[in-house]
């Protein structure tokens, strides 16, 4: 389902841009280092494409990039993710003004943004590429991670499981430059409209304070 659109990307790519500056190199985005002001996050929860909307929306956030992480292959394409041999999931890394937005604050649009009860899959993507995990990086973010995951059980009465992995963050490899913004670039496209912008639409809605407000126009 995602496979035309792809077909379609080539043509329009040029002329599109996204709302946000990334490096590229060799066809892939760089995964820079975080800047003195910013800290940084490392999500997976389904296709990348929707994540790294919802994210890049949020007060304080100044970038996100796609990319692959969770599993053991080094710098693995798209299609070798896709296969399901890498133990990747698709994921974005996320980089924060902690002073305007707190780790706990982005996580719970993390987990706002997705379906946390569903394995392996995101509605109509299924398989372990597109499982739902939260990377932490100290033992705070742990903690953290944790203590929604209980809010979320409690929320839903118990009856629903959290499927999200909360492990250690070591490395996410830069996903290539056609998925980086690829959800503003390409709005026209049924895959977009109909599967990314309900999550999108979702997070706006539950998280309003925490949009930028050009995107709540």
């Amino acid at each position: 389902m995602r496979w035309t659109a792809l077909f379609f990307l080539s043509i329009i790519l040029a002329s599109c841009n996204g709302g946000q500056k990334l490096e590229s190199r060799n066809g892939f985005a760089v995964i820079r280092a975080a800047k003195p002001d910013e800290a940084v996050a490392t999500y997976a929860g389904g296709c990348f494409w929707a994540m790294q909307e919802c994210m890049i929306e949020l007060k304080g956030v100044h970038n996100v990039i796609s990319g692959y992480a969770g599993g053991s292959k080094a710098n693995p394409t798209y299609e070798e993710v896709l296969a399901k041999n890498t133990g990747h999931a698709e994921a974005v890394q996320v980089y924060y003004d902690p002073k305007q937005i707190s780790y706990e604050q982005l996580s719970r649009a993390f987990f706002a943004s997705h379906d946390p009860t569903q394995f392996n899959r995101q509605g109509p993507d299924i398989g372990s590429d597109y499982r739902s995990i939260a990377f932490y990086r100290n033992e705070k973010e742990r903690r953290i991670l944790h203590q929604l995951v209980e809010q979320l059980l409690v929320k839903n009465d118990f009856t629903k499981s959290i499927a999200t992995e909360i492990i250690p963050f070591k490395v996410i490899y830069p996903a290539e430059t056609e998925h980086q913004d690829y959800y503003p670039k390409n709005t026209w496209d049924s895959y977009i409209m109909n599967v990314s912008k309900p999550k999108v639409l979702k997070l706006r809605k539950e998280m309003p304070e925490f949009i930028k407000p050009e995107y709540l126009r």
